[in-house]
């Protein structure tokens, strides 16, 4: 399997229990949405491979999950750690406008004036509104080398272009 078709939706924690059950530490919207795709591909060491789940609950404030092949604990253990994936035509399509954040990631960040702040390396979610963590590759002439950039479509993100990898902004590259 190829993990450039895969998105990458939780990881295994730590193992539960002497019967091979693995806490899972989800990184869906809901938790227990990550139950929803189907089915996991899982990468153990440096290669992906499709894993059956035989049983899966809520357990207090997390999840935890069987998997058809782990009975024990010694074998759980092999497991924690490993990404969680699905392929991604198994995500749902968006609406015009909306983004996977996976999607934005090492996209080209310009203003309208044609400034090229760096590059989308990471995303937040802070409650309000999602935020664009733009890294430069050196020291810009503001002396910036990281910009934290809210992801508000119309006042400050003005156009992502997917096939040109770009995202155009309303931003000072002074601030």
């Amino acid at each position: 399997m190829n993990g450039k078709d895969l998105v990458v939706l939780g990881k295994f924690g730590a193992v539960y229990g002497i019967n091979g059950w693995l806490k899972v530490n989800s990184y869906t919207d809901v938790p227990e949405g990550i139950f929803d795709y189907t089915p996991w591909q899982i990468q153990l060491q440096g290669n992906w491979r499709q894993v059956q789940i035989s049983g899966k609950k809520r357990h207090g404030n997390g999840l935890i999950v069987k998997l058809a092949d782990v009975s024990d604990r010694d074998q759980a253990q092999l497991y924690v750690n490993a990404d969680i994936a699905v392929e991604r035509s198994s995500l749902p399509q968006l609406a015009e406008g909306d983004y996977y954040w996976r999607d934005l990631m090492g996209m080209a960040v310009v203003n309208e004036a044609g400034y090229h702040l760096g590059e989308v390396v990471d995303m937040m979610e802070t409650g309000s509104n999602d935020v664009l963590v733009v890294k430069a590759n050196k020291s810009d002439a503001f002396g910036k080398t990281e910009r934290l950039l809210p992801f508000l479509t119309d006042s400050v993100i003005k156009d992502v272009n997917n096939a040109e990898r770009r995202i155009l902004v309303d931003w000072d590259p002074d601030f």
